[in-house]
């Protein structure tokens, strides 16, 4: 039985999960419509669907994960659940955090203003950067696949048959391994940080060179430099928050046992992949412009089925 505190949580979990679910399907939805309407695929629309894409099934593997281990740990032990799990967590979650790397750096390419040579070309190759991290991505999962399947393995060599405390890995290699598997997200996490440090440079020069011409609005670049700090600031705290997650569920050697602690971890770490859907709906203007007409048909729907009631 759960107390109230864990259902408590374990509610919040399914509705961030529902709420992410139905944000990252728009995000995808209308960037799909946008380039069969233009018939033709930008560059920032391919990053967003493959976010979005990435997140949502990130989210699904969270909690599909989350939930069998607390009420039903004996059948994810021993069938192929774990097995099925991590192999499509390590792709999805590696993917993730590309693409919000790819994202990140888009912002910084499209939007920095520096005079510096390597910059200026950097920023005249900006497609083939992009091509560059997905070819990345893919180095990062053949690497990384060979080091799963090991962990699997040994892992049901140690479990026989059931799963006991006698029988588990040690908690150093445990959590080596789990180091070992996310260095390629570190890496591409540090390049996030990175881009948003140089973009803070960026808009602080911008800002120093614009104070001679006081105007008292905004100019169209510092309003465009601010919506992008905006959206990599929210994934770099909404990131950590994450990790924190995910290692707070780590360190859960017995979920079942530790509900409370587990399922805690569950809703810090379900958040990115759900509340960054949304900042990045209202950072982006045609975005922000379909959920406000989606908004507003189910306004007018709300309205009328009253009056068609007899």
């Amino acid at each position: 039985m759960l107390s109230t505190v864990e259902g408590l949580l374990i509610f919040i979990v399914v509705t961030e999960s529902i709420l992410g679910i139905l944000g990252n399907g728009f995000i995808v939805l209308v960037n799909c419509i946008d380039c069969v309407k233009n018939k033709k695929f930008s560059v920032i629309g391919l990053i967003l669907i493959g976010l979005a894409a990435s997140r949502f099934f990130l989210i699904w593997i969270i909690i599909t994960d989350g939930l069998l281990k607390i009420f039903s740990p004996d059948m994810y032990l021993s069938g192929n659940a774990t097995e099925y799990i991590s192999y499509s967590w390590v792709i999805i979650n590696q993917s993730s955090i590309g693409f919000a790397t790819s994202l990140s750096v888009f912002y910084f390419l499209k939007i920095a203003n520096f005079s510096h040579h390597i910059f200026l070309w950097l920023k005249g190759r900006i497609n083939r950067i992009i091509l560059l991290l997905t070819g990345f991505l893919l180095i990062l999962w053949s690497l990384t696949f060979p080091l799963t399947v090991k962990i699997i393995n040994d892992h049901k060599m140690n479990r026989n048959t059931t799963w006991t405390p006698s029988v588990q890995p040690s908690k150093n290699e445990f959590f080596t391994n789990q180091i070992l598997l996310n260095l390629g997200a570190i890496f591409l996490f540090t390049l996030s940080l990175l881009t948003c440090f140089l973009l803070t440079i960026s808009l602080w020069r911008h800002n120093r060179q614009m104070q001679l011409n006081v105007t008292g609005f905004r100019d169209p670049s510092t309003e465009v430099h601010v919506k992008a700090m905006k959206v990599l600031i929210s994934f770099i705290i909404l990131s950590v928050l994450y990790f924190i997650g995910i290692a707070i569920e780590i360190s859960c050697f017995s979920p079942s046992e530790n509900k409370l602690l587990f399922s805690f971890g569950m809703a810090i770490s379900v958040t990115y992949p759900s509340g960054h859907s949304f900042i990045l709906i209202l950072g982006n203007s045609k975005l922000k412009q379909a959920s406000s007409k989606v908004v507003q048909h189910l306004k007018c729907c709300v309205r009328e089925k009253p009056l068609r009631t007899p």
